[in-house]
């Protein structure tokens, strides 16, 4: 799981929880990575981003920086949240551009999408994202030196946005729409990767309404507001 100041809560602990559940009957890692150790903060930014002056956020400790993390990393997640619009994620876009090649799967959960844009590993793909910051990603292209990877499954340059998706799979990049959907994307790859039976236990114990229809879209209307 990649970290960033700024990042949404349930972004991380919504997949996270049901991979807490799951990782009882399967062997399982669990990196939370991070430009350092230092506890990683949900807080905004920048004061324009909180203008009740709220001092309530949540801190979550790395396990690993991007310079040691494991070379094994089979899934990467990645949250979105206020902090997809730092201007200093350089570290973060790197590294996603640079492990990917490795991967068995990538996941981005809401604007996390955003982060895979500008590293370059979505091109030619399809993919959806959050629908209130819909035109602020899907108006976004790969940084400068990260042109699309050869491996990402096709030759072609553009992104396919699917306006209508709680969530996209394309090859082994796994799309979701806002926060919650990391939930339902993250039951449905269960599902996939493990079985159906571990998908339907795990989304039993969390007490969760479980949507199986990826274009179950109840929020795609909110696109219009985002644009």
């Amino acid at each position: 799981m990649i970290l960033f100041p700024g990042f949404q809560p349930l972004d991380v602990f919504g997949p996270l929880d049901a991979f807490n559940i799951l990782s009882l009957s399967h062997t399982m890692n669990l990196y939370m990575i991070a430009s350092t150790l230092d506890p990683v903060s949900t807080q905004a930014r920048h004061p324009s981003m909180n203008p009740a002056g709220s001092n309530f956020y949540q801190r979550v400790v790395p396990t690993h920086t991007f310079d040691n993390a494991p070379s094994d990393i089979d899934v990467l997640l990645i949250p979105g949240g206020i902090g997809t619009r730092a201007p200093d994620l350089g570290p973060v876009i790197e590294f996603i551009h640079n492990r990917y090649p490795s991967l068995q799967y990538l996941v981005t959960v809401c604007t996390g999408a955003a982060l895979a844009v500008r590293s370059g590993v979505l091109q030619g793909k399809r993919a959806t994202t959050n629908k209130l910051n819909w035109s602020l990603v899907t108006s976004l292209k790969p940084d400068p030196g990260y042109a699309p990877l050869s491996n990402s499954g096709t030759s072609g340059s553009t992104i396919t946005w699917i306006p209508q998706a709680r969530w996209i799979r394309d090859g082994n990049i796994w799309t979701t729409a806002g926060v919650t959907a990391g939930i339902d994307a993250i039951l449905a790859f269960i599902q996939d990767v493990y079985s159906p039976k571990d998908a339907d236990r795990v989304a039993t114990e969390l007490e969760f309404d479980w949507h199986q229809d990826w274009q179950w879209d109840p929020f795609g209307a909110l696109i219009e507001q985002g644009k």
